[in-house]
């Protein structure tokens, strides 16, 4: 069915809904890539053929991720006149019990994670018969990980299928893109844009109307929507949950940023380490061409508009605009000066407009919701939510979505649950490999633009690494340095040079080779990196090593002074030992040791041969009385 009218989506939401709220009992599997590394797709495969083998009508679909990564794999129940429950660490060999109470007519109580009640964005809750029934299990709001998130961007992750275009009508899907067709004025959209105070959330937070104005206003008889899905970052997954989850949000958001530039052309740069994302966008753009949604006049329209996808080959330089554009256009993946800024001329020498995947979903939602509605959620200068992936030595790993303004502490321990196994977390790295790493006596910081940066630190895309006591903050500067130098084009010199002799600094200092006049040295050649060098990379890659250095510069003192390494992590300067107090002689440590170092027999203390030991650390790991010590 062709779409050209909200009447047409009308009915296409009514039959939609039908099929997520059916008469029966629906099982929903979340299949992001987070779910099936823990087993998902083998619960999706037993469900079908456990309900064909009894021969129930229950109703097995896919959905996305809904963010709890620790918590995976997750299923969906649904079950007429009951709240929408969640399902967590469900396992293949669950599958028989959970199919076989739900077919004697009750939940499977042990494994109900907690019910979502009000699904506003789906049907009126009056219809739904919620509040009288499983009054011992949690709402997803009294859960902790959920409690202080407010999701935007991810408000339907995790509940519809994304691979059903009409279930993402049903959630009010492409009625802003209809909304703006008739209504409205490409001049109009990005005042609505300008005024709701969105910013960039790639990295530096651009003002998205002003970009889409300047892009707008510069004459060219053809122009570009380019999405940014070139995610680099270690330990960052929100663009690529978000293209799994729910990919229309991101194809009415282009389309949406089409029509206000005047481009007739938009382009998906994603990276080739994204097969599902890729996958599932691409299905989505087939969808939207079907109902008439891409193509040759959109919506009856007199606005033509296509979207394709363009694989990178994983280039972290790529991820920066200008060198994203030369990839695009078949060259080597390096940035330029700048400016002429992209939305002056950009891809193929025409006005280009590249906002990443998180700003081009937010567009619906600031259409939808209007900009006052969105500007009030957020701070004065970073307005709205912003999606951070939290993962490191933290409880609760995850994708969270929470508003500008609220604290680190909120993040790492209200939301993340603290930091594992009882150690206290020391620092949180935000920002990627190029962002800083920022100490927990700054955890009150508000998280947003300026705050960020006046900590030494970065917003980047969202990526959050927390880091605990048995992090050496010397060596994970090691780590992000060698990424960063590894990763760089080497067009500038200052980049190109300037990391390379960090990471030799660094290596001598995490070797006992160190001396002190290298602190300053350090300092010295990161200020000149980050003032000389052409894009983004050089300008940034330094962060870790000046914050590092601010906060934590009696590690690297220990370092080079003491030859000890607080952490225990640098293997030079480190040596394993067993308190013949503690130990019991229970063994373990021996049987965990791969060199056979451990000494000793069972119910004696043990002792460890330092000619064997190659300082694994598996003895440490293994023991349970905390008789292994590094010293």
């Amino acid at each position: 069915m062709k779409i050209g009218t909200l009447s047409d989506v009308q009915k296409i939401k009514q039959k939609a809904l039908q099929e997520l709220f059916p008469k029966k009992i629906k099982l929903s599997v979340g299949l992001g890539s987070c779910g099936i590394a823990a087993g998902a797709d083998a619960v999706y495969d037993a469900l079908k053929k456990e309900v064909k083998k009894k021969k129930l009508d229950i109703q097995i679909a896919k959905t996305g991720c809904l963010g709890f990564c620790g918590e995976e794999p997750m299923v969906n129940l649904y079950k007429p006149g009951f709240p929408l429950l969640v399902l967590h660490r469900v396992t293949e060999k669950d599958v028989g019990n959970i199919v076989q109470v739900l077919a004697e007519g009750d939940i499977p109580q042990k494994k109900v994670f907690c019910k979502i009640e009000h699904v506003d964005n789906f049907v009126d809750s009056e219809e739904l018969q919620f509040g009288k029934k499983l009054k011992n299990v949690p709402h997803s709001h009294d859960i902790p990980f959920y409690q202080k998130q407010k999701k935007i961007v991810l408000r339907d992750c995790g509940l519809i299928d994304p691979e059903n275009i009409e279930e993402f009508i049903a959630v009010g899907g492409y009625s802003s893109l209809l909304k703006v067709l008739k209504n409205l004025s490409p001049e109009e959209v990005i005042k609505i844009v300008k005024k709701s105070g969105l910013r960039g959330r790639g990295g530096a937070g651009f003002p998205t109307g002003i970009k889409w104005e300047v892009a707008r206003n510069n004459p060219g008889d053809k122009k570009y929507v380019i999405c940014n899905a070139d995610e680099g970052d270690p330990g960052a997954y929100m663009n690529r949950n978000e293209m799994e989850s729910d990919p229309h949000m991101l194809i009415e958001g282009m389309i949406i940023g089409g029509y206000a530039i005047g481009a007739d052309e938009g382009i998906i740069y994603a990276r080739t380490e994204y097969p599902l994302a890729i996958e599932r966008v691409n299905g989505a753009l087939e969808e939207a061409k079907k109902y008439g949604l891409l193509g040759k006049n959109i919506c009856n329209s007199t606005f033509d508009f296509d979207i394709t996808i363009v694989c990178g080959a994983g280039a972290f330089v790529c991820g920066e605009e200008t060198a994203l554009i030369a990839s695009i256009e078949g060259y080597s993946g390096r940035p330029r000066p700048r400016p002429p800024f992209p939305a002056q001329k950009g891809l193929n020498g025409k006005p280009t407009v590249i906002n990443n995947v998180e700003t081009w979903c937010t567009i619906p939602v600031v259409m939808a919701k209007g900009p006052k509605w969105f500007s009030q959620v957020g701070t004065e200068g970073s307005k709205g939510t912003k999606v951070f992936s939290l993962v490191g030595t933290v409880k609760n790993v995850g994708l969270v979505e929470v508003p500008m303004g609220i604290t680190l502490k909120e993040i790492i321990y209200d939301i993340g649950g603290g930091g594992i196994q009882g150690r206290k977390v020391k620092a949180i790295q935000t920002g990627g490999p190029s962002g800083g790493c920022i100490p927990t006596a700054l955890f009150d910081l508000p998280v947003d633009y300026e705050g960020l940066q006046k900590s030494g630190s970065i917003m980047g895309s969202g990526g959050m690494v927390v880091m605990d006591e048995r992090t050496c903050m010397v060596d994970i500067t090691k780590y992000f340095l060698s990424f960063t130098e590894e990763e760089s084009c080497g067009k500038c010199i200052p980049c190109r040079r300037g990391l390379e002799y960090m990471r030799n600094i660094l290596e001598d200092i995490t070797e006992g080779k160190g001396k002190m006049s290298q602190i300053d040295e350090l300092v010295e050649i990161a200020s000149v990196v980050k003032q000389a060098s052409l894009c983004g990379l050089g300008q940034t890659a330094p962060n870790p090593v000046l914050s590092t250095i601010q906060y934590f510069r009696n590690e690297y003192e220990a370092h080079i002074r003491d030859h000890k390494c607080p952490a225990g992590v640098c293997k030079p300067l480190i040596k394993y030992f067993i308190e013949e107090e503690t130990c019991t002689g229970c063994h373990v440590c021996v049987r965990a040791c791969p060199t056979g170092a451990v000494l000793g027999e069972k119910k004696k203390a043990h002792t460890i041969d330092l000619d064997k030991c190659i300082k694994c650390g598996a003895c440490f790991d293994a023991c349970k009385f905390d008789a292994v010590r590094v010293e």
